[in-house]
């Protein structure tokens, strides 16, 4: 009898611990309760290279508590935050856990009362920020009290006691996130000397730096794409716009590589990194970085698995990579033979000249209508010095653009016999494509051997690129 006592006692519980029935577990469930907070709706949010998004709303219940669960979403590692619609926030972890937590804090300093449940990645964080609290608000409270020069001396010993709170967190638990947060943000100093104990010149301390760059972040790691944008994004950014700033195409291919290799490890990096970079040499203004682009495209979208993008949009990149390619600085500028407005043709490579212009321009165009005349200027300016000619092509021939063009040379008195109008309606190729001609003006130096010298010129860059090149040579 009592065998069968104990054995229904055990069925029971069982089924109490089964789910109801067609009731889904959740894939996270985060409460927060502010004790004596009067807001009703709260926001879950994390950080994501330079932004943030949201992910979750939650009305306070009965209990007071803002309830964030899903069946259907899920959370991905990172720096999370709490927000209200007033713009008070605090931020919180979810990284290796899952994330079923319960936060506890006041109306009154959300950080420093805050209290958590089932995260021990959290009880680190709020320990650190609660003793970090502490110094910022003795070195506010000091301002107020102490004159310019003493809080001078006050504020540098505050930062360094800052300095050795983060050091001893980093060591008290270097798995933690917190931790891999606070060590990205350091840099790599070089050494003096190498192993050999040889002092080492400013060149290979250089070289040092760049290859040592990303040695503390975590590029590996999915979670570090979500955190704020000076811990990640800034981090990044600050290599290819200040450190490598002027470096040739070839430098910055060179450390960017193992860079994306270490981070396919971690795909939403890789992702994050690719798409980041792709982007930002796609659209820069230097002409020579043409060639990081083209680099970027053909090896890494071409045969990774870019599994965020439709194989069409790998297309689109793949061809306008190929386009590019052929119109690289230091590449033969592809042939092009057109008429001019007597339907005489003439040809590019066959120019007679040591320096030629390549100009594709509308009056249509509204930034062309302020440019050309600048770079006609410009253009008669240097021409009997640097044996100059012009091949400019109209890059919308429709009759009525026709009589415009025509109309505004005339008005400008753009005649030189050395600045040849072409009609772009009728040419040997499809020097849209070719030249892969999206946008206006397009201005192309080009050497007597039709090397492509420089490219994407423009009205204020075109007398300085001529005078650099041209009067080097």
């Amino acid at each position: 009898m009592r065998l069968l006592k104990l054995t229904l006692l055990t069925l029971v519980a069982l089924m109490m611990a089964l789910p109801a029935q067609g009731r889904k577990r959740p894939n996270y469930e985060i409460t927060l309760k502010i004790d004596g907070g009067t807001d009703t709706m709260m926001m879950l949010g994390y950080y994501y290279g330079r932004s943030n998004k949201v992910v979750d709303t939650a009305f306070r219940d009965k209990r007071g508590r803002f309830v964030f669960s899903s069946t259907t979403d899920t959370l991905p590692e990172g720096l999370f935050f709490f927000a209200n619609s007033k713009g008070h926030y605090v931020e919180f972890v979810v990284y290796h856990e899952r994330p079923f937590f319960e936060f506890e804090t006041q109306q009154k300093e959300w950080m420093e009362n805050m209290k958590v449940k089932g995260s021990a990645q959290n009880d680190f964080f709020f320990a650190f920020h609660r003793e970090e609290g502490v110094l910022s608000s003795e070195l506010m409270r000091q301002e107020m009290l102490m004159d310019s020069a003493d809080y001078a001396l006050f504020y540098r010993k505050q930062m360094r006691r800052l300095d050795s709170l983060k050091t001893a967190y980093v060591e008290r638990d270097t798995s933690m996130f917190l931790s891999k947060m606070m060590v990205a943000t350091k840099d790599v100093p070089p050494p003096l000397v190498d192993a050999n104990g040889d002092t080492l010149t400013d060149v290979q301390r250089r070289d040092y730096y760049l290859a040592h760059y990303f040695d503390h972040v975590a590029l590996d790691d999915n979670a570090m794409v979500n955190t704020p944008r000076k811990v990640f994004y800034d981090r990044v950014m600050e290599f290819y716009d200040d450190v490598l700033r002027y470096a040739p195409p070839q430098i910055i291919i060179k450390y960017m590589d193992p860079m994306l290799d270490r981070s396919k490890k971690a795909p939403n990096v890789f992702q994050y990194l690719l798409v980041s970079l792709t982007q930002k040499y796609l659209q820069s203004k230097v002409m020579v970085y043409d060639e990081i682009y083209v680099h970027l495209v053909q090896k890494y979208y071409a045969t990774e698995d870019n599994w965020w993008t439709s194989p069409s949009s790998i297309e689109k990149e793949a061809l306008r990579a190929s386009k590019w390619e052929r119109l690289l600085v230091g590449r033969e500028a592809p042939e092009l033979i057109l008429y001019d407005t007597l339907h005489v043709p003439h040809s590019l490579h066959a120019m007679p000249y040591k320096w030629k212009l390549l100009i594709f321009w509308s009056p249509n165009c509204g930034h062309c209508k302020h440019a050309i005349p600048e770079v006609y200027r410009v253009f008669e300016k240097y021409q009997q010095e640097y044996n100059l000619c012009a091949f400019t092509i109209l890059s919308d021939p429709d009759d009525k653009t026709r009589k415009e063009w025509k109309e505004f040379m005339a008005e400008r008195q753009m005649n030189s016999i050395h600045w040849l109008s072409l009609d772009g309606g009728e040419a040997n190729v499809d020097w849209h494509d070719i030249y892969d001609v999206q946008t206006t003006p397009q201005i192309y130096l080009i050497d007597e051997n039709n090397v492509i010298q420089a490219k994407k010129l423009g009205e204020t860059s075109i007398e300085s690129v001529l005078t650099a090149i041209c009067g080097n040579k």
